[in-house]
């Protein structure tokens, strides 16, 4: 399944590059993610998604595979499994950033292949639903590159009053690791909204008509 999304960032090019190439910092900005180890260039994450009464909880590895500083084009590879269940989820991420006028503009390609109960929302409830959540992780990035911005000031100003070692205002300047606080699911139905409910309520509809004949033969 492939997914095609544009958005803008409110950054400059190399800024938002740089923001967007630092997994730690950008994990916690898409719903129901999280960081809880590193291996090498890889980085292992969390994701929980929850879909009606189903919880999902995800395990993976997500790593670049292609990384081009000068055209500023990326490639992810992230790979996760249930932890409880049969389900997987594979995704190939081509991200191609371009200076814009009122910031940058990053162009996403997904090749995504999903397998398991997730996998029965079908290809048009997945890409509504990505795209939700695409605004939301884009939302949450344009308040950490706000958040960032204050501690990158002053970080600038200790460094034209006392000039520290070369290291130091990078280091001031970075946001903290990500914390392994409890995050919340992502819940697939609140997201989507309308267009999941008026889906899935033919489909139970249904579904209950099925169940009352089966039991009045029954009888």
């Amino acid at each position: 399944m492939k997914l095609e999304h544009t958005f803008t960032v409110k950054a400059s090019l190399d800024e938002s590059w740089a923001l967007l190439t630092d997994l730690e910092r950008i994990a916690p900005c898409m719903p129901g993610a999280e960081l809880i180890g590193r291996e090498g260039e890889a980085y292992k994450g969390r994701v929980k998604v929850k879909l009606g009464p189903v919880l999902a909880h995800y395990e993976g590895k997500a790593s670049f595979t292609e990384k081009d500083d000068a055209a500023k084009r990326g490639v992810l590879r992230a790979e996760g499994r249930e932890t409880k269940g049969q389900g997987s989820a594979k995704a190939t991420v081509t991200a191609s950033l371009t200076a814009t006028a009122d910031g940058t503009q990053v162009k996403v390609e997904t090749d995504l292949a999903i397998v398991g109960r997730l996998a029965q929302m079908g290809r048009g409830l997945i890409a509504e639903v990505s795209g939700k959540l695409l605004d939301e992780f884009v939302a949450n990035l344009e308040r950490e590159i706000a958040a960032s911005a204050q501690p990158m000031a002053a970080a600038s100003a200790i460094e034209a009053a006392s000039a520290p070692s070369p290291g130091a205002s990078a280091q001031s300047a970075r946001a903290p690791a990500p914390s392994l606080r409890e995050v919340a699911p992502v819940d697939l139905l609140a997201t989507a909204g309308m267009p999941v409910l008026k889906r899935l309520v033919p489909l139970a509809i249904l579904a209950a008509s099925v169940a009352i004949a089966i039991w009045l033969l029954s009888r």
